[in-house]
């Protein structure tokens, strides 16, 4: 791989709440006063017999003679609020209607109340809102049905309408990853913000941000696809992002992680292009060598394989060994069909 290099500039009382009713400013008991004596009872809210009636014994419609007055206190209560109406009193456990209430919030509860204060839309913390994203224009002719099988089968978690703007965008991604990174990125953006549970669409998110050298960006994507589907292929990636941000030394420690055991092959070889990087981001050009010598280098017919011979050369040739570089980059044109390095070119400086 060749050297990438980033920008690294990153650089109240906990008491119990009150029982919420009123206070109804009576007896020091915090119940109103009966109004009679102090061995009385509160009226059973019954209506009075008229008491004061001057005819004890007449009788009532029902022709039976009315009681005479039994000596209960008058069920009509005394106190601050005995000429108030029950209907103009507040409700019991509630609170009063009045915006001074004292020990009041605005919604009715005990300022003491753990429940606390909801805020009201405006009051609330904006940057917990999901924030609004610029979408990319999509081609007309881009539908979404060219997106691989196995990728469409991830989508299916999602909502129909959903699944398809999300579709669309991966299509994107692959469609300007060559030519424009830069929008290919944007549409990762897009499409992780449309499906951001899904580990294909952090992960493609993630490969364009990196093509397009955001690489703090990248990292975040990618890791957090590695955390949803426990897929370690991007392991080499994410190293070399940590080289982008500037830090070499995380790029060595994450290439001798347990992860890389789990790498294919050409996995493997793209974490020892990425070790050799870190090394010569370090200075240690001879280790940087030593990093890519191995015995895949005879190896012929793999993809992989022409890339670490040019890897090896661009070390060599850093290194000072220009002799044992031009060979190599020789070595790497025979098998280069597709000629898609500069090794050729490179091989006759």
């Amino acid at each position: 791989m060749e050297e990438r290099r980033g920008n690294s500039d990153r650089p109240n009382n906990s008491g119990r709440p009150s029982s919420g009713r009123p206070s109804s400013g009576g007896s020091s008991g915090g119940r109103p006063s009966s109004g009679g004596s102090s061995g009385g009872r509160p009226s059973s809210g019954r209506p009075s017999s008229r008491p004061g009636s001057s005819r004890p014994g007449s009788a009532d419609s029902s022709g039976r003679p009315s009681r005479p007055d039994s000596g209960r206190p008058s069920s009509r209560p005394s106190g601050p609020n005995s000429d108030r109406r029950r209907e103009d009193l507040p409700a019991r456990g509630g609170s009063s209607s009045r915006p001074s209430a004292p020990g009041r919030n605005r919604e009715g509860r005990d300022v003491n109340d753990p429940r606390g204060i909801r805020a009201t839309p405006m009051d609330r913390d904006q940057s917990r809102l999901r924030p609004r994203i610029f979408e990319p224009d999509i081609p007309e002719d881009v539908t979404g049905e060219e997106l691989e099988k196995t990728a469409r089968a991830e989508l299916l978690s999602l909502s129909a309408e959903n699944a398809k703007v999300v579709a669309r965008h991966l299509v994107c991604i692959a469609l300007f990853a060559d030519e424009d990174p830069e929008r290919a990125h944007k549409h990762g953006v897009a499409a992780a913000h449309h499906a951001g549970r899904l580990a294909v669409v952090r992960e493609s998110a993630g490969y364009a941000a990196y093509r397009a050298g955001h690489y703090e960006i990248a990292l975040k994507e990618l890791r957090a696809a590695n955390r949803i589907s426990g897929d370690v292929s991007a392991w080499p990636v994410m190293a070399d992002c940590e080289r982008g941000l500037g830090r070499p030394l995380k790029a060595l420690d994450m290439a001798g992680s347990p992860e890389v055991k789990r790498l294919d092959k050409a996995g493997e070889i793209e974490m020892r292009i990425v070790a050799s990087g870190a090394r010569r981001d370090l200075g240690e050009l001879d280790a940087a060598v030593i990093t890519l010598t191995c015995k895949e280098l005879k190896t012929e017919g793999e993809e992989w394989a022409v890339r670490l011979r040019y890897a090896y050369a661009d070390a060599l040739l850093a290194a000072g060994r220009k002799d044992e570089a031009v060979e190599w980059f020789s070595k790497c044109a025979e098998i280069d069909t597709d000629e898609i390095t500069d090794a050729l070119d490179r091989a006759s400086e």
